[in-house]
């Protein structure tokens, strides 16, 4: 399948600094892609150089096959963007609003109330509808900018900080539609919420001074976290012998204590991401440890991005 969306050697510059610096990547339909980075990282910019608010230093974008610089209108019919701080009129009303986007994305009569009525749906907006966009909350109004960015069913999905500002019960609302568009869509999500990318994302970039660092499915990146394979051992009594033995196992590289809401116990770090599980249950079987719990580690998604944003590289 055609990627929908491709960015080739992306750079946008701002004077001297350069934020978005040789950047390239694809999506395909079915995929959502998470944007993963720090603060000034260049997420919004890129997302902005996508969607043709700002123009691209050098670099091309192409969005279902029109270029967003040569032919941006009919890229732009393609894709449904949420900004940063979903922004809006504060003046008119939420309902007003969406009757205004359907006009200019060509709706009228029964197919513009039909597609408002569908986002309002979607979004869980009937009770602020004649609310001014300025008296709103934050999430309301977070839910106000993603119902004007599904209103025209695109193709392509840009989503700068979708569950910013939303409560609980809202995110995992947001999440859940998110995941039902999916399979017809090409999403990027920018996030700095870590359980956002395992909840939604198919795969995930981390970006760290307007350098793309890392990309990969969300399994794929936390196979590079120290986590990966690792496993915890809690152990009735001391554990003092247990971490000596475990410590002479060929696949074991270090031991450290942990307490979290398991209780106390002992993290086992292996070499080189290689299972150990194995190598740690038949020792405790032949040493008779008296074992209150035992899990293995998947991988964390947090080592990951400390690991890759803290190189040498990124900061240059």
């Amino acid at each position: 399948m055609d990627a929908m969306i491709e960015v080739r050697r992306l750079t946008r510059r701002f004077g001297p600094v350069t934020a978005v610096d040789d950047v390239s990547f694809s999506v395909r339909r079915g995929e959502v892609l998470g944007f993963l980075g720090p603060n000034g990282a260049g997420k919004s910019t890129t997302m902005k150089v996508i969607t043709g608010f700002l123009a691209p230093s050098s670099g091309t974008v192409v969005v279902c096959g029109a270029d967003i610089v040569n032919d941006p209108i009919a890229a732009k019919r393609h894709i449904g963007y949420l900004p940063e701080g979903a922004a809006g009129y504060p003046d008119m009303t939420t309902l007003g609003f969406l009757r205004f986007i359907a006009r200019i994305r060509g709706f009228d009569g029964a197919e513009a109330k039909s597609r408002i009525d569908l986002a309002i749906q979607r979004t869980s907006l009937q009770g602020v509808l004649q609310q001014p966009i300025e008296t709103l909350s934050k999430g309301f109004k977070c839910r106000v900018g993603l119902a004007q960015a599904l209103l025209h069913d695109p193709d392509v999905l840009i989503l700068d900080e979708p569950t910013d500002g939303l409560d609980p019960n809202q995110k995992h609302e947001v999440r859940t539609l998110i995941t039902e568009l999916a399979p017809t869509k090409a999403i990027i999500i920018s996030t700095h919420i870590l359980e956002e990318v395992e909840a939604v994302c198919t795969r995930a970039t981390i970006l760290a001074h307007g350098k793309l660092l890392a990309d990969g499915t969300p399994q794929e990146l936390e196979a590079r976290s120290r986590h990966h394979n690792a496993v915890r051992l809690s152990i009735a009594g001391s554990s003092d012998d247990a971490v000596t033995a475990l410590l002479r196992l060929p696949g074991v590289l270090s031991i450290e204590p942990v307490t979290d809401a398991e209780g106390a116990g002992i993290m086992i770090f292996p070499r080189d991401g290689r299972a150990i599980v194995g190598e740690v249950t038949d020792l405790v079987r032949t040493a008779g440890w008296p074992i209150t719990g035992l899990r293995v580690e998947r991988g964390r998604l947090d080592d990951v991005f400390r690991a890759v944003t803290a190189r040498p590289s990124a900061a240059a």
